[in-house]
């Protein structure tokens, strides 16, 4: 009997599944596997539950029917914990926490963890699983994001760039920090910088940035099109990524299939990803748990290097794309968890 996968859909407020969904659909459709969203089709053979599911009586049931069941883990929801955060949306990233680790204890009979560095983070909060555990990173479409393209970035001036969806909580922090490196890189290489900024920010935010440096060349291109990433991507000589302790941050993976290094501080799983000369990673110098600020110089230090020696770091880039981040190699892990 072919396969049939079920995919249970994010819980709201988890960001960055949309994404993977659509990729492992498309992955799955490729080698004629049918998925479906409905855990009480008998067909089902396996399901993977990409973000947790507040339906736990239905995941129960197929459990029971003899349906196997896999959870992909990122990281968990934290800056509630740190910063002012609305009551309401506070215990929503609690009780959404709570359900992803009720799943985990009690319902997979697999795990994919998207980095070590999730995998490290679930088993000290809530512990070690005696279940099958592996870590299989976020995949691209490396013939879709790749350095192919009529785009390249500008002779005349060095283009760092910053991608998010929005702009806000600590994203705004990373906001902050990328004005204040691009100010310090600018200052030490003595030619133009401007700043791209891809994502929705305020204009409060926008406002405030141009305050903390007012002779800083800052581009706001806003929300785009999933399907620019791959253009933007060519045009900039470096990505800055200004998530914290992300899982497996799509916006660096993309960037380095598209030939763009990378330049972030050592937070979540950016030491996993960004490897071989694929860009830069430096100590955040201070708690980046408690949204202290990071240290600026080194992490300008490393934008220069980057900028400096281009053509090598774009090359590395593609490199390890190609070597960890392939589509096809994250949707035949996930197979081998969900039918093997």
């Amino acid at each position: 009997m072919n396969p049939q996968i079920c995919l249970v859909p994010k819980l709201e407020g988890l960001g960055g599944m949309v994404s993977f969904q659509a990729k492992f659909i498309h992955g799955l459709e490729s080698k004629n596997i049918t998925t479906t969203f409905d855990m009480n089709d008998p067909g089902n053979t396996a399901i993977l539950v990409i973000g947790g599911t507040r339906q736990l009586w239905k995941l129960w049931r197929a459990r029971r029917r003899g349906v196997r069941i896999v959870q992909r883990l990122n990281g968990m929801n934290w800056l509630h914990k740190v910063e002012i955060t609305p009551l309401r949306a506070a215990l929503r990233a609690e009780i959404n926490n709570r359900v992803l680790a009720f799943i985990r204890r009690w319902l997979a009979h697999r795990i994919v963890y998207q980095s070590k560095f999730s995998r490290d983070w679930w088993n000290r909060v809530f512990g070690e699983r005696p279940i099958p555990a592996r870590i299989s990173f976020n995949g691209v479409d490396l013939a879709r994001y790749s350095p192919d393209g009529t785009e390249t970035p500008p002779k005349d001036h060095f283009r760092i760039l910053l991608v998010e969806g929005h702009l806000t909580g600590a994203y705004a922090r990373g906001l902050e920090t990328a004005v204040r490196m691009a100010q310090a890189v600018k200052e030490k290489l003595e030619l133009p910088v401007e700043l791209m900024v891809v994502g929705d920010v305020s204009d409060a935010l926008k406002a405030r940035a141009h305050n903390l440096v007012p002779n800083l060349w800052i581009s706001w291109r806003g929300v785009v099109p999933r399907e620019s990433i791959p253009a933007i991507d060519r045009s900039a000589h470096v990505l800055f990524s200004a998530d914290l302790n992300a899982a497996c941050p799509n916006s660096v993976i993309e960037a380095l299939a598209c030939g763009l290094p990378v330049v972030a501080n050592d937070t979540g799983a950016l030491s996993e990803l960004v490897l071989d000369d694929s860009g830069e990673v430096v100590p955040y110098g201070t708690d980046h748990w408690q949204l202290e600020n990071p240290i600026i110089p080194s992490l300008a230090a490393a934008c220069a290097k980057i900028l400096k020696e281009n053509p090598r770091y774009r090359i590395k880039a593609r490199q390890r794309a190609e070597a960890a981040f392939d589509l096809d190699t994250m949707v035949a892990a996930y197979l081998e968890a969900l039918v093997s």
